[in-house]
C-alpha cells in the first residue's frame, strides 16, 4: 500500500530535465513498479504486448475462462497461493488433456493464463482468463483446426476441471499445505473437510468460453485490457467525500450487464477489498502451456507457423546481459517542440521511515 501511495513522488526520487534550446525544466519522480499499482502497470503492459506481438498465430482465438464455487474461493481467500497453484494447474491439465483427446481436436494446443482475483465489486472472486490459438500440433506434425467457432466442449472442460481441482486440493490437505483460521477454522479437521467438499463433487463448476476473438489482432487488443489489469483501476474512482468512496462498476449477473452502476463505500472497506487482492510475494500471475510453455516456446512456435504455411517471423530476442546498454533516446521538449530534454539532476529517494522533507 505505501508503494502505491509514493509512487511518482519525491519519496522515490526522480531527476530533472532541462531543455538545451528554451530553458524549459520539468522533474520527473520515480515509479514504484509495483505490481498491483494501477500507474505502474500501463506501462508493464505495453511491454508485454510488445513481446507476445511476435509470438501471435494467423488463426482465430479463443477466450475460456474458469472459476472456481465460492466454497473453494474461502478456503482460498486464506491460502492464496497454493490454491491459486492449484487452480492454474488444473485448469491448464483440464484443457491440455481434453484437447489432445481424438473425439474432440486430437492435438497439442498452446496457450496463456491471466489470474484474476476480484469481481467489479471488489470481492473475492478467483477466476483465470485463459487465451487459445484455434488448433494444435497433431500427432502426425500436422495443423490441426478448431471448427470455426466452436473450441472445446465446455461441460467436459467442467467436470474433468472439477475432479483434477478437488483432488490436488485433498492432496495438499493431507500434506499440511492448507491453514485453517478464522471462518474457516473448522476443517481443520478431517471429516469437516471431507464433508465440506463433498457436495463439491456433485455441482457444476462453473467454466464457459466467451466469444472468439476472430484473428490475432483482435486477441492482442483484447490482452492489452486484461493482462495486467488491476483491481481497482483510478478511472473508475468517481468521488472521494466524507470518508466515502463512490466507485464505478458492473453486475455481470443482470440481463444488462454491460450498464455501468455506482457503488459507495467507506474509505477504509475499498482499501480492504483492494489489499486482498494482492498476490503472494513472487506468485506468476500470468503463465504459459502446452507449446507456448517457456522452455521450447520459440521452436514450437516456429513449427506452428510452418505447418500453417505462414512465413515464419523472428521472435523478438531477449536481451543479454553481455551486451552494452543502448542509450536512451532524447525526448522532444514540449514546450518549444524544438529541443532535446537533457538530464541535469538526479534526485535520492527516501528510505522507509524517513520521510522527506515538506514541499508544500
Amino acid at each position: 500500500m505505501r508503494a502505491i501511495e509514493v509512487c511518482r513522488t519525491s519519496v522515490l526520487g526522480g531527476h530533472a530535465e532541462a531543455c538545451g534550446q528554451c530553458g524549459f525544466t520539468r522533474i520527473s519522480y520515480n515509479s514504484c513498479r509495483n505490481r498491483h499499482c494501477p500507474k505502474c502497470q500501463n506501462t508493464e503492459r505495453a511491454k508485454w504486448l510488445e513481446r507476445r506481438r511476435g509470438e501471435l498465430l494467423p488463426v482465430e482465438y479463443f477466450h475460456v475462462v474458469f472459476t472456481v464455487p465460492k466454497e473453494i474461493a474461502r478456503i482460498a481467500f486464506y491460502n492464496s497461493e497454493a490454491v491459486y497453484g492449484i487452480l492454474f494447474h488444473a485448469a491448464a491439465e483440464a484443457l491440455l488433456t481434453i484437447a489432445r483427446d481424438p473425439k474432440h481436436l486430437g492435438a497439442e494446443i498452446g496457450f496463456f493464463g491471466i489470474l484474476h482475483t476480484w469481481g467489479q465489486n471488489l470481492l473475492h472472486h478467483p477466476h483465470i482468463h485463459f487465451v487459445i490459438p484455434g488448433g494444435g500440433i497433431g500427432p502426425d506434425l500436422e495443423w490441426v483446426s478448431c471448427p470455426p467457432g466452436f473450441f472445446l466442449p465446455v461441460k467436459a472442460l467442467s467436470r474433468l476441471f472439477r475432479r483434477l481441482f478437488l483432488n490436488a486440493l485433498n492432496k495438499a490437505f493431507e500434506n499440511g499445505a492448507l491453514g485453517f483460521i478464522g471462518e474457516t477454522e473448522e476443517l481443520k479437521h478431517e471429516p469437516a473437510f471431507r464433508n465440506y467438499l463433498e457436495p463439491l463433487r456433485q455441482s457444476e463448476w462453473v467454466v464457459y468460453a466467451k466469444k472468439p476473438f476472430g484473428g490475432p489482432q483482435k486477441a492482442l487488443d483484447y490482452l492489452g485490457r486484461y493482462t495486467h489489469r488491476v483491481a481497482l483501476s483510478n478511472d473508475r474512482i468517481l468521488d472521494f467525500a466524507n470518508g466515502q468512496v463512490t466507485f464505478q462498476w458492473r453486475d455481470y449477473r443482470t440481463k444488462d450487464k454491460y450498464r455501468s452502476r455506482t457503488m459507495t463505500v467507506p474509505a477504509e472497506e475499498l482499501i480492504r477489498r483492494f489489499l486482498i487482492h494482492t498476490l503472494p510475494p513472487g506468485f506468476q500471475r500470468i503463465r504459459y502451456f502446452g507449446f507456448m510453455a517457456n522452455r521450447f516456446r520459440k521452436e514450437k512456435l516456429e513449427l506452428c507457423r510452418q505447418l500453417l504455411a505462414n512465413p515464419v517471423t523472428d521472435l523478438l530476442p531477449a536481451r543479454s546481459d553481455c551486451r552494452e546498454p543502448s542509450p536512451p533516446p532524447l525526448r522532444r521538449c514540449p514546450a518549444c517542440r524544438a529541443g532535446s530534454l537533457i538530464r541535469i539532476a538526479i534526485m535520492p529517494a527516501y528510505r522507509w521511515p524517513q520521510r522527506p522533507p515538506d514541499s508544500s
